[in-house]
């Protein structure tokens, strides 16, 4: 959570008193060349060049600078590695962003709050007000034009949607640099508070220092609108009815999103947000805190997500994201956007299985987990007679596990792997679907490298749906370990079989001298063309077994598939 610091402070904490020290000239208002088009042209974060990397030293040194008796000291010891007008200004900057810590006791009791820049550093805390009258005393002293802005910020306590009216609640800076004005917020930049505003935890936040101004308004409004720097300017009302993108938006490489108001409303019980972004990120979703009751899919650059709300009534919906390739410890999900959805009808239809997992249908994550080429993109799949078939290319050398699933116990997990069928021709995979009976399922695909002992890993999941209530597809025929992986089934496909009749076999298997059926009796099948074939007759039994014989000099067969015979 970034900060609010409440009201203004009275009138007569707020003139500063530079008697005896040379301070920079007045500052200018800002004039047209300050001025950056809005919306954002998704350039820069910053609304100048900065290169951090350079900046590595002189943050360091900032960092151990320990000054606190006067504020000309502090300034001077800290201007001692800084050369140009940005470097003392960063200096600055990250002094009071480590050094200063947010002041909960003093927000809640404003008229002991002393903001003069010798008391901040004194105490080592202030609110808003005291950060940025230190930060424009500390720049004025190193002779650079600086001033202090007040208005309304999207900060601690904001509530999605809501109006600004009365007194202004934040403070922060402009600084002029470079022949342009920039934009700062040092109490942002510092750290953050708990939601029940108690404790303030110093964290750093790179986002608010030189922010773009187009970023900017986002979470701050001056209350002169000349210091947005933007043209055209947004009116108080804009600023309220835009959908709150906080600082980890940006800084995760997120670039806009859909719709761009705060507050949603479902049409037929639906409600859509998409989301832009450079490639290879994650995201995932709560509405009142679970991740049900939606479809989100991934695209290359951003995601889609459709929400069915199963109540009438206002709700909280959270986007959360993080780089796909994480690279620091602390690349955890972290909030992005927060929505009001307001929901007038509810489709029932839209009720998602309970093993239904985010994102749903494949994405570039399943592409990087070896699954190319999907014969079905889209992440639901609508069947009518109750079958459905996908294939994919397999990039890697990969083991590959399937699971049906469906809420209620209609489905057992043995019985639920039993429904998909997988057959490979070379580097494709086939993937076929009987479903038990109408309704929506969850097909979950798994994998792991076939060099490794362990589990295999979960990679993504399709929503199947049928309405047909004719459909009844028994399950496939269960096979064993000496099952090859590029074995096929051609017939028969169904693992329940019918009783006192004549059966088809057509299997296609490589490398074994002998196949045969047991019934009632054993039924040996012959080679044609690759593939084996014969008929076995199912009168007086209720299991069937293929069995094959690997080596002809051997004497045993193994068992690789099992039918049930239908009773009579």
């Amino acid at each position: 959570l970034s900060l609010f610091c409440g009201q203004q402070p009275p009138p007569s904490l707020s003139p500063l008193c530079f008697a005896g020290f040379q301070k920079a000239e007045a500052p200018r208002p800002p004039g047209a060349k300050d001025l950056h088009e809005y919306p954002w042209d998704r350039s820069s974060l910053k609304s100048m060049p900065v290169d951090l990397e350079q900046f590595k030293k002189l943050d360091a040194y900032a960092l151990k600078v320990n000054v606190k008796n006067s504020v000309e000291e502090l300034v001077k010891a800290l201007l001692k590695q800084a050369r140009t007008d940005l470097e003392k200004v960063r200096a600055i900057w990250m002094w009071i962003c480590h050094h200063i810590e947010y002041d909960v006791v003093g927000y809640h009791n404003k008229s002991q709050l002393s903001s003069k820049p010798r008391d901040v550093l004194q105490m080592g805390k202030s609110i808003c007000e005291g950060y940025a009258e230190l930060f424009e005393h500390m720049c004025s002293l190193a002779g650079i034009q600086c001033k202090k802005l007040s208005g309304h910020a999207k900060g601690y306590g904001y509530k999605t949607g809501q109006t600004f009216t009365g007194d202004s609640d934040h403070a922060w800076n402009a600084v002029y640099l470079e022949g342009r004005w920039h934009l700062l917020d040092s109490t942002w930049g510092s750290g953050s508070v708990d939601d029940s505003f108690t404790k303030f935890t110093y964290r750093y936040n790179e986002f608010y220092f030189l922010t773009h101004p187009a970023l900017f308004i986002n979470n701050h409004f001056p209350d002169n609108s000349n210091w947005q720097l933007l043209k055209p300017t947004l009116t108080l009302k804009e600023f309220e009815n835009n959908i709150l993108h906080n600082s980890n938006f940006y800084m995760l490489g997120l670039l806009a999103a859909h719709p761009e108001t705060p507050i949603i409303q479902t049409v037929n019980g639906k409600a859509s947000v998409s989301v832009d972004c450079r490639a290879g990120t994650l995201f995932m979703f709560k509405l009142n805190g679970t991740d049900k009751h939606g479809l989100m899919t991934l695209k290359k650059h951003g995601m889609n997500l459709d929400i069915y709300p199963q109540k009438t009534g206002r709700h909280k919906l959270e986007i959360f994201a993080k780089p796909s390739k994480a690279e620091a410890p602390d690349d955890v999900y972290k909030c992005v956007l927060e929505y009001v959805v307001e929901c007038e009808s509810v489709d029932k239809a839209m009720r998602f299985p309970r093993e239904l997992h985010q994102p749903v249908g494949p994405s570039w994550f399943s592409e990087r987990q070896g699954f190319l080429r999907p014969s079905q993109s889209q992440p639901v799949l609508h069947t009518n007679d109750g079958r459905c078939c996908l294939t994919f290319t397999l990039s890697k050398d990969i083991s590959v596990l399937t699971s049906l699933h469906t809420d209620g116990s209609s489905l057992a997990e043995d019985m639920g792997r039993r429904h998909v069928l997988q057959t490979h021709r070379g580097n494709q995979i086939e993937l076929k679907v009987h479903l038990p009976h109408a309704g929506n399922f969850v097909l979950k695909i798994y994998s792991k490298k076939k060099t490794d002992t362990g589990n295999y890993d979960f990679i993504f999941n399709y929503l199947i749906r049928c309405l047909n209530t004719e459909v009844k597809w028994p399950a496939f025929p269960q096979s064993y370990s000496k099952w090859l992986q590029d074995y096929e089934i051609l017939e028969p496909l169904s693992g329940l079989l019918p009783a006192n009749r004549n059966v088809q076999f057509k299997l296609k298997m490589h490398g074994v001298a002998k196949v045969l059926v047991q019934a009632e009796n054993l039924n040996p099948l012959t080679l044609n063309k690759g593939c084996w074939e014969g008929t076995c007759n199912t009168s007086g039994c209720r299991k069937v077994f293929v069995m094959v014989h690997e080596n002809a000099n051997h004497s045993f067969y193994s068992q690789v598939l099992k039918y049930e015979v239908e009773t009579q």
